[in-house]
């Protein structure tokens, strides 16, 4: 498995930043796996998440941007966190699916007008030779008032949004991957925004 490109910083993924390094080295433990759940935890639960930066312009979008002012939706939080891995030298690389969310707030749902999130991002880390995916999109604050659990990982298996909340419903559904890869691919990111939502914007 060729993983140097996974470690290595890009535009976006600014890995070698002064504060992303300080922040990676400061959550170190003493493996691999328990680094990513540090690194994970930390990005989920300290960078509030806030959809309405999905509008944001593309420089926002790097690691070090996003680490600065504290807050971003899943594609901003996914790259800082690929950035952290990096730096902790855990390779890892950004993901994306299209995802419908059944319990989609009524304030979002009334500006979007549909349920389906197009380019959903989140991270694969390379932990012990496999893909780990990990989505650290929702903070404990999200989760708790969207009514569903956090998003937790153990360094082993995936940890990616529930199909259903505590009580049956219908929570997040998987509807379109669209792959992986070594930078944030923007161009593509916003162009497929604005055939979806082009005329909200």
């Amino acid at each position: 498995m060729e993983l140097d490109e996974y470690l290595k910083p890009t535009e976006y993924i600014d890995c070698e930043a002064p504060a992303i390094v300080e922040l990676a080295r400061s959550l170190q433990a003493e493996t691999q796996a328990e680094t990513a759940v540090a690194l994970f935890d930390w990005v989920r639960d300290n960078i509030h998440y806030d959809p309405y930066t999905s509008m944001d312009p593309a420089p926002k979008y790097r690691a070090s941007e996003v680490l600065k002012r504290g807050r971003g939706y899943c594609i901003m939080k996914a790259v800082l966190l690929a950035a952290l891995g990096r730096a902790a030298g855990i390779p890892t690389r950004l993901a994306f699916a299209d995802v419908r969310n059944h319990k989609s707030p009524k304030k979002m749902l009334e500006f979007m007008r549909t349920n389906l999130y197009v380019y959903h991002g989140f991270v694969e880390l390379c932990l012990d030779g496999k893909w780990v995916k990990a989505t650290p999109a929702f903070d404990a604050e999200t989760s708790q008032k969207a009514g569903v659990l956090p998003v937790t990982l153990d360094g082993s298996n995936d940890a990616m949004f529930h199909p259903v909340d505590p009580e049956g419903h219908p929570f997040i559904e998987y509807v379109r991957d669209r792959g992986s890869h070594a930078d944030l691919p923007i161009e593509d990111i916003q162009r497929t925004i604005m055939k979806y939502y082009g005329e909200l914007l």
